[in-house]
């Protein structure tokens, strides 16, 4: 069965392309929904093949060719979890054959590669989904609702704090894993670009200025305690084009890991949203605090409502522009500056760099939507400015191929 030829409303068959690390709980996900007969796990996609053991259970054809893997199963679906790097070709080789595509965040390292990855989906006409699963919570939509109604009133700025602890392993996972450049390959695997990545698409979705055009500038603070090219203590200011101001801040460094969070500041109120547990709390004016909880559209199930009736995707291409205009500045800021060795330390048995103080200067950038440097912190330099845009500099179309 080819993939313009599969029947309506049976399972639709799917690709995963990558497998192991996060792919895992991709390969869960598409059991949960295979189980309820709407997608069928047809291939898997792996440089090294999966043992029965290792993928728990029987296994659906194999190969580490993605297009032959397409071509032969006739997969009219694919979930693409593999290195930052390897996005945009994959996506694209989807693409020419007409599959559909769930495609892991960061979409691509850079903005030339997303533009081209983008414009390459859209020429095909095939559907594409960024994994930003935080945008499936029904959270985002009913925040958006309170901000409209001025239940906090005039919002004056949108803050994100993440506070994470991770090994020093953790940067060695993986040949790309804390690096921003591989083989003269842009990686651009930073704190704000990955693990907390989520919390800057979601601060500028509540923000509602989530394409390209709606940043009008970027200032970055890039640090890293650990031995690694990339930045694990990072803060990000966007200017929104609407005049508004996005403050996110992140650390692989912190003293006690926390559940990250956006938080948006009104002139009669404040919207905290703990993004991973979809719970909300709102606190205004002559009232009390109200904790709302909220459930969550799967984003491969709503890719699969989409093909099957139409149903609106959650998370285009062009819905992460502005992200990756964050990506970009980052991508093109000066390499994240060492930490003295006096700011960190490590923590015995544990295998992770910490730094004093990080964790209350996340909630404090967050909470104030100032960057390190404006908050005090010794050892962070004054931010690096990036204006324009970087959907200003380059043409509309950008081939990567």
């Amino acid at each position: 069965m080819t993939a313009s030829s599969a029947a309506p409303g049976a399972p639709l068959p799917v690709v995963l392309a990558g497998a192991r690390g996060h792919g895992r709980w991709h390969v869960e996900n598409i059991r949960r929904l295979q189980a309820q007969g709407l997608v069928r796990l047809v291939g898997v996609c792996e440089l090294t093949p999966l043992t029965e053991e290792e993928f728990g259970g029987e296994l659906p054809e194999q190969s580490s060719d993605f297009g032959a893997l397409l071509d032969s199963t006739g997969a009219r679906a694919a979930v693409i979890c593999t290195p930052i790097p390897t996005h945009t070709a994959l996506a694209l080789t989807a693409a020419e054959r007409g599959v559909h595509l769930l495609l892991e965040k960061p979409p691509a390292p850079s903005y030339a590669a997303f533009r081209g990855m983008a414009d390459g989906v859209a020429a095909a006409g095939v559907a594409c989904q960024i994994g930003f699963q935080s945008l499936g919570s029904h959270a985002v939509p009913a925040i958006r609702d309170l901000i409209a109604e001025g239940a906090v009133g005039r919002v004056t700025g949108i803050g994100g704090a993440g506070a994470w602890v991770r090994p020093e392993a953790y940067f060695r996972r993986a040949p790309w894993a804390g690096r921003r450049r591989l083989d003269g390959v842009d990686v651009v695997d930073g704190a704000l670009t990955n693990p907390l990545a989520h919390a800057v698409a979601t601060a500028l979705a509540l923000a509602g200025s989530t394409r390209a055009e709606d940043v009008a500038g970027i200032e970055t603070e890039l640090l890293r305690a650990n031995d690694i090219e990339s930045d694990d203590t990072s803060c990000v200011r966007v200017t929104t084009a609407q005049g508004g101001s996005v403050t996110v801040a992140a650390t692989l460094c912190a003293e006690r890991a926390d559940e990250p969070y956006v938080v948006v500041h009104g002139t009669s109120g404040r919207i905290t949203f703990w993004y991973k547990q979809d719970r909300v709390l709102l606190q205004r004016a002559d009232h009390g605090p109200e904790e709302l909880r909220f459930g969550r559209t799967d984003l491969l199930e709503n890719l699969v409502a989409h093909l099957r009736d139409g149903s609106p995707l959650l998370v285009t291409p062009d819905d992460t522009g502005a992200f990756m205009q964050v990506v970009e500045a980052i991508r093109t800021a000066p390499d994240p500056s060492p930490l003295p060795d006096d700011a960190w330390r490590r923590v015995p048995g544990e295998d992770r760099r910490v730094v004093p103080g990080v964790d209350a200067l996340v909630a404090a950038a967050a909470e104030r939507l100032s960057l390190y440097s404006e908050l005090g912190a010794p050892w962070a330099r004054p931010a690096h400015h990036r204006l324009p845009p970087a959907h200003h500099r380059l043409p509309k179309e950008v081939s990567t191929r």
